[in-house]
């Protein structure tokens, strides 16, 4: 019963999450940023550069990190997701009370996508994992 005041507490369990987790290079999480950021691409004129774009950043990472695949997928997901709410927004315009609801949606959707994605890159700098709400998981 000799114990040292001043020593951590031993650990008496991890979880297997816990062992399997590590910290992502700072190549992973530019490569991770980078898969949220391109979606960018469909902003400044490329067509469906939004999807095309974190889809070439999973192509060309997939088989060397986990943590920058499952984020490209992820943003890919999102892209994706907003593309189907929009059409959606789209057909409801073709209405009278339709159009009613369709701006006030397409606006919510635009600044939506602009801060979540914003809000994805930021957490995969800190090399956390993000997932982005509202997404229709099909990859």
């Amino acid at each position: 019963m000799n114990e040292d005041p001043q020593a951590p507490p031993p650990i008496t369990s991890l979880t297997s999450n816990a062992m399997d987790e590590r910290i992502p290079t700072r190549s992973e999480r530019n490569w991770a940023i980078g898969a949220h950021l391109a979606s960018v691409a469909g902003w400044v004129g490329i067509p469906f550069g939004h999807i095309l774009a974190p889809l070439v950043v999973w192509l060309i990472k997939r088989d060397d990190s986990e943590f920058v695949r499952s984020q490209a997928i992820e943003s890919l997901n999102f892209q994706i997701s907003m593309t189907l709410y929009a059409i959606l927004a789209g057909l409801l315009a073709v209405t009278i009370v339709g159009l009613v609801i369709a701006i006030p949606m397409i606006i919510a959707l635009v600044v939506g996508d602009i801060i979540l994605t914003i809000l994805g890159a930021v957490r995969v700098n800190y090399g956390e994992a993000y997932r982005y709400p509202a997404t229709i998981r099909l990859l």
